[in-house]
């Protein structure tokens, strides 16, 4: 348990039905029983746990202040593992800050981001893995990645860490009970049952290290830049795929003249769509200034949905692109837009670039759902599958995962050479502290304060 009792608004600011405010910590009823007031009368006196209460929230003076309904939850069986209360008041912004006010003029100190799921860490109550699946969850961009976030919180890839670790420390066990205790003539650790122990390690240690670029995307999302010359109709497809009128569209040339960036969801899979300036000498400094922009986005796009006109041939701006495609490491998907009209666009146009042609019209909104399958198969192939729940997808998950990776291939590399278990200890020690880190249970306070200040404030 912490010491103070904090509260704060657990429900996004805003006009809404339903406004929350969460209290946890000792002095979480008795505080609620000073400000609460029941609708019966008198004083709220006890409350049973898992029950709700329907009455006023009072001012000092006695003025109500909103009409709320009171739920409380008794330590430990809580989300912070502590006494929580929760104040169901009407979500207006107004009246949601003058009962938070009112909790902290009763006692309550301000919660700070991510406190409530601190506390929930510090109790034990979630390893640092599954609580940071609790943002995770809050932030989804996708199906997917609401998916993945559910099952880390329920323990996917702490359960996988526990596993590798219990491996790891029963192998330790072995050996320093040999070194430790000679004269009671335990058996050194048989060589092929240690380099069993190890292989099947670094086996699951580079199986979580494959799933984290996985990870990264369902957090992150894709990066698709769509790209093209003027008046292809890169603002058209970005509107089609939207399906909304977020660019632009005219026949002018040169209309976008500045990055327009959305998030959509393929398939579950998140995509961080860029409609960019279309690429040709600029005939201003403002376009110049777009044009900029289009490579520097191209220089480190994942997925370039490359458009052109079907309805004319390649224009010396489709040339220098088509070169620049042919140089580029990201996925690409070549859609030859306007099919609509008479097209006179072949796939042999496109030889020696390796990706899909598609015919496509983002007016009449014919070739999309193809274009949808394909973003989805190319994503896919790209990152080897998104459907485990154990993805690490933190830079430091990614970090820990790869220092415990050498200390394992050192460790067999010792282990071969013959220089003595003594020395195979010391790796294996470090591989499990290591992904101890993971779960937070190796971690300094100040990692941890880090790492929490990233949440939302009444989380």
């Amino acid at each position: 348990m912490t010491g103070d009792t904090i509260s704060q608004i657990a429900t996004p600011h805003g006009i809404g039905g339903i406004g929350i405010i969460r209290m946890s910590g000792a002095d979480a009823l008795p505080i609620a029983q000073h400000i609460f007031h029941p609708a019966k009368g008198g004083a709220l006196g006890e409350v049973a746990p898992y029950t709700a209460r329907f009455g006023q929230v009072r001012a000092a003076d006695g003025a109500i202040l909103d009409e709320v309904i009171l739920l409380y939850m008794r330590a430990p069986h809580s989300y912070t593992g502590e006494d929580v209360v929760e104040l169901q008041c009407h979500g207006g912004t107004v009246v949601l800050r003058e009962v938070l006010q009112r909790t902290w003029e009763a006692g309550a100190q301000p919660a700070e981001p991510g406190e409530f799921t601190k506390r929930a860490f510090l109790n034990g109550r979630l390893d640092l893995a599954r609580a940071e699946g609790v943002m995770e969850l809050i932030a989804a961009k996708s199906t997917r990645a609401a998916r993945a976030a559910r099952e880390r919180m329920s323990g996917a890839l702490s359960s996988e860490i526990t596993l590798l670790r219990a491996r790891l420390l029963g192998a330790i066990a072995r050996i320093e009970a040999g070194i430790d205790f000679p004269e009671d003539d335990i058996p050194a650790p048989e060589i092929a049952a240690l380099q069993e122990d190890i292989t099947a390690a670094r086996a699951g240690v580079h199986r979580l290290l494959a799933g984290a670029e996985a990870g990264r995307i369902l957090r992150e999302g894709v990066k698709t830049v769509i790209v093209g010359r003027p008046n292809v109709g890169k603002s058209s497809l970005l509107n089609a795929l939207l399906g909304t009128e977020r660019a632009i569209v005219t026949d002018v040339p040169g209309t976008t003249r500045d990055v327009i960036e959305e998030e959509i969801s393929i398939d579950g899979i998140p995509l961080r769509l860029l409609d960019t300036a279309g690429l040709r000498a600029a005939e201003d400094a403002v376009e110049r200034l777009g044009v900029e922009r289009t490579e520097q986005h191209l220089a480190d796009a994942e997925l370039v949905l490359a458009v052109f006109d079907s309805s004319t041939h390649l224009t010396a701006e489709d040339q220098e692109l088509l070169a620049r495609l042919r140089t580029m490491r990201a996925d690409i998907i070549i859609l030859c837009n306007k099919e609509d009209c008479a097209s006179v666009l072949r796939v042999a146009d496109f030889d020696g670039i390796n990706a899909p042609v598609l015919m496509i019209s983002a007016h009449a909104g014919t070739g999309l759902d193809a274009l949808r399958e394909t973003i989805a198969a190319r994503v896919q192939q790209m990152e080897g599958g998104l459907d485990d729940g154990a993805l690490p997808n933190k830079e430091r998950e990614t970090r820990a995962l790869e220092h415990a990776a050498k200390h394992l291939d050192e460790a067999a590399t010792a282990l071969a050479q013959g220089l003595g278990t003594d020395f195979v200890s010391i790796d294996l020690r470090s591989a499990y502290e290591i992904l101890g880190e993971i779960l937070g249970e190796t971690v300094d306070t100040d990692l941890i304060d880090r790492i929490f200040s990233e949440f939302c404030i009444g989380k």
